[in-house]
């Protein structure tokens, strides 16, 4: 098994959405405090800056509505995360303030053509000296990993499609070895028994009680948490 099995997982750092932001600096200087491994999630902009942040629209976290992909870094310095004082960073920020103090669970957002935030993200991972893996809902990113950086930890997220066609050709790419993930990560509404036949390290996300907590923490080889609470 990976590191990803070793420490809790902070879902987008230790936050509450009040005082402190999810994917803000905080709340990533607060999971390096307790230790946890962070989970964040990242943005190629127009101006090819990566940044730290999870929704394709501004709106719900900042109050603008408009595309992430379609600003500039500049733009974004002009926004605070949810009236707060804190803003969107950039991806090399958090990797500094990080330094391999902790390990990273990095998901790639696919908003922008293909390969060309794998491209930008590889510029800085490749120097980063700390434990982190690279994971996407996106079968043909993690190809692109295999095929381009196979010594990165690799792991394809599987939402819960139900009985949809699009469940069944994920479920058929990963048995056929297209995107050879390392693990696997399932959305806690989904026990999908067919992926979990397979020998392969699987995570749960996002597990946002203590009941949710103690029923698949034995389950599985690792939750990714929203609220670091219920640890308490």
């Amino acid at each position: 098994m990976s590191f990803l099995s070793t420490k809790p997982i902070s879902h987008r750092g230790v936050h509450d959405n009040d005082k402190v932001p999810e994917n803000s600096i905080e709340a990533f200087k607060l999971a390096i405090k307790k230790g946890y491994i962070i989970e964040l999630d990242v943005h190629l902009l127009k101006d090819n800056e990566i940044v730290v942040f999870h929704d394709d629209n501004l709106l719900r976290m900042t109050g603008v509505n408009k595309k992430i992909k379609n600003t500039t870094y500049k733009e974004l310095q002009e926004l605070k995360l949810l009236d707060t004082r804190y803003k969107i960073p950039k991806l090399i920020d958090v990797l500094n303030l990080v330094d391999g103090k902790v390990p990273l669970l990095i998901e790639l957002k696919y908003d922008n053509p293909p390969s060309k935030l794998e491209k930008e993200l590889v510029k800085l991972l490749d120097n980063y000296k700390g434990e982190f893996s690279v994971q996407s809902f996106h079968p043909m990113i993690i190809n692109w990993f295999k095929k381009n950086r196979p010594n990165y930890l690799r792991g394809l997220l599987v939402p819960s499609y139900g009985k949809s066609i699009k469940r069944i050709i994920l479920a058929s790419m990963i048995l056929r070895g297209i995107c050879k993930p390392n693990f696997i990560s399932v959305d806690v509404r989904r026990n999908n028994k067919r992926l979990l036949k397979k020998n392969i390290e699987t995570l749960v996300w996002t597990i946002k009680s203590k009941d949710e907590y103690e029923k698949y923490i034995d389950k599985y080889n690792n939750l990714i948490i929203d609220d670091m609470n219920i640890l308490k």
